[in-house]
């Protein structure tokens, strides 16, 4: 897991690309490596030393006879396979994911993709045609923004680099309306500045001769279609395996693995797989976080989970006074609006798990999604903020010019099923998508690495396709997941209703942080002209008052107070 950046065309500069690079340290302190041949191509990659430590697997990386030269980030997995494939071809000096990726692409071009197990965001430099090629992974674990500017292509693994290149911080006005108004969190290719665009998820682009190209490559429809027909009676079975297989690849690492636990069936089911694979590993530790609220933290649900198993439990505690100083410092690494509290809290994992060496994190994140888990699935509501009788949303705070820039766009429903339609949507369009971003911004902020056994696409495509009645039964959501679960967990857990994670931010914010709350939508104010000051104003009057159902819009002001700082 790393940080890349690349500038292509005239603008191509080692001092432009060396101070975008220092914007990123945090995603790869171990090394910063830069290739420049100025006015044509500047690649820079900040490592973060995962697999192979050695320094030959530094980057950007050099194919040996010269022609390309790759910057990537992320992990591929099934490495190992590959590299096997390619063995008799190709002789391999390092033992990192890197040099396997390279020669993948040398022999089958943008082909390799779909023999990529893993979570990435790569750029290649074909030193003899003159051309780019870039490419993200299927669901968008690994980020990659670019810009165009005055004949060149600039691209980084973070919003901050692109302004340090010189592209000016202005706000995408549309897409900061879609936000207030419907909640979401940008779009596809959008992000909520303007000229600074990402690489759709499952995406590869091309840049030649000042031509920029960009083109899907996963089709997770079609995939869909083509899954194997598994007999009903060796379902359980076959999914088991399937789960194991994307515990075990993600445990490659030549550095310490944790996991994130929370009190929740995937955590649950994740701390069930890893101890099954490596029931007596003393040297895997786990992590939680706690706010000291016994409302809202599950420490005596981790406690009870981790009963009889050998993995040290690290308990991390978010304070409310921390959460000033943290919003500002998230605020910064996110560039876009993040998950609230919620988000500062999990901050304090990965910073944990950094200072007691564990450089690789596993967390459930994926399975709702892929297993139809969230109620809104079975009810009618809108899926922004579960559990909350209220809108979370104040579109009446807004100025009316302001708002009418959300034009609202209808999401894909390629298959005939409304609750498939809706898993799609939350994959490829609105919960995946920004959670993912958060994750990614959260972990490496401390130089961390997060990988999600839930989102191996074998294990997505399969499970997406199964009939309703494999996910949901007798009203319940996730049925076979919890049956699985089961086996290893006891009904207790298993069987346990979804609980949204949560920290006391509705509390927070109108006891301790108040004078703070307001401070920041007096700035809010200041800064934009989005906003009608005296409905914002009494808003936050009747939220001391106590109307606190939800706290998400709230939460979207001093966000962006911050973020337009």
């Amino acid at each position: 897991m790393c940080g890349i950046a690349g500038i292509f065309g005239p603008k191509a500069s080692k001092e432009v690309l060396s101070s975008m690079l220092a914007k990123q340290t945090h995603r790869g302190p171990d090394f910063t490596g830069i290739f420049v041949k100025e006015a044509e191509v500047a690649l820079g990659h900040n490592r973060l030393s995962i697999l192979d430590l050695s320094d030959a697997a530094n980057q950007p990386f050099h194919s040996p006879d010269g022609r390309y030269t790759l910057i990537f980030n992320g992990e591929i997995y099934n490495y190992l396979e590959i590299k096997r494939s390619l063995s008799s071809k190709y002789q391999f000096i390092t033992q990192s994911d890197t040099e396997v990726l390279l020669f993948a692409f040398q022999e089958w071009g943008t082909a390799c993709l779909h023999q990529l197990n893993g979570m990435f965001a790569f750029a290649i430099w074909d030193h003899q045609t003159q051309k780019l090629t870039a490419a993200r992974d299927r669901f968008g674990v690994k980020p990659l923004h670019y810009s165009l500017m005055e004949g060149s292509l600039v691209l980084s693994s973070e919003i901050t680099p692109i302004w340090t290149f010189g592209v000016r911080k202005k706000a995408n006005k549309k897409i900061w309306s879609r936000f207030f108004v419907q909640g979401r969190y940008g779009e596809e290719e959008e992000t909520f500045w303007e000229d600074v665009f990402q690489l759709p998820a499952g995406h590869w682009m091309t840049w030649q001769e000042g031509k920029l190209t960009v083109t899907p490559w996963y089709d997770f429809v079609t995939n869909i279609s083509r899954q194997l027909e598994i007999p009903q009676d060796q379902q359980e079975e076959y999914i088991l395996d399937l789960l194991r297989d994307a515990v075990k690849l993600r445990f490659r690492a030549d550095v310490p693995v944790g996991f994130n636990l929370s009190g929740g069936l995937d955590s649950s089911t994740l701390l069930a797989l890893v101890s099954d694979l490596f029931p007596q590993d003393g040297a895997i530790e786990t992590f939680t976080f706690v706010t000291g609220d016994d409302r809202y933290d599950e420490i005596l649900w981790v406690k009870q989970m981790l009963q009889g198993r050998p993995y040290p439990l690290n308990s991390c505690l978010l304070t409310c006074d921390e959460v000033p100083e943290l919003t500002a410092k998230m605020s910064l690494l996110q560039s876009e609006p993040f998950g609230g509290i919620p988000t500062l809290a999990y901050s304090k994992v990965f910073k944990r798990a950094r200072e007691k060496g564990f450089l690789v994190l596993l967390d459930g994140q994926g399975a709702d999604e892929a297993w139809a888990g969230y109620d809104y699935y079975l009810k009618k509501e809108s899926g922004i903020v579960q559990g909350t009788q209220t809108s979370p949303l104040k579109p009446n705070a807004l100025v009316r010019e302001f708002a009418e820039m959300s034009h609202q766009q209808a999401y894909p429903q390629p298959f005939e099923s409304k609750i498939l339609n809706l898993q799609y949507r939350d994959l490829f369009k609105t919960k995946i998508p920004r959670a993912l971003r958060f994750n990614d911004r959260v972990s490496m902020a401390h130089s961390t690495e997060l990988r999600e056994p839930f989102l191996d696409y074998r294990l997505v495509e399969y499970v997406f396709s199964r009939p309703e009645s494999f996910k949901i039964r007798d009203g319940q959501q996730k049925w076979l997941l919890r049956k699985i679960a089961g086996r290893f967990l006891g009904d207790q857990i298993a069987l346990a209703p979804k609980r949204p994670v949560q920290t006391p931010q509705r509390e927070w914010l109108a006891g301790p942080l108040k004078d703070w709350v307001y401070s920041q939508l007096e700035s809010l104010c200041n800064q934009t002209d989005w906003f009608e000051k005296d409905q914002i104003l009494k808003e936050w009057e009747d939220y001391l008052r106590g109307n606190q159902d939800n706290s998400f819009y709230l939460w979207q002001w001093i966000n962006t107070a911050e973020l337009m700082k």
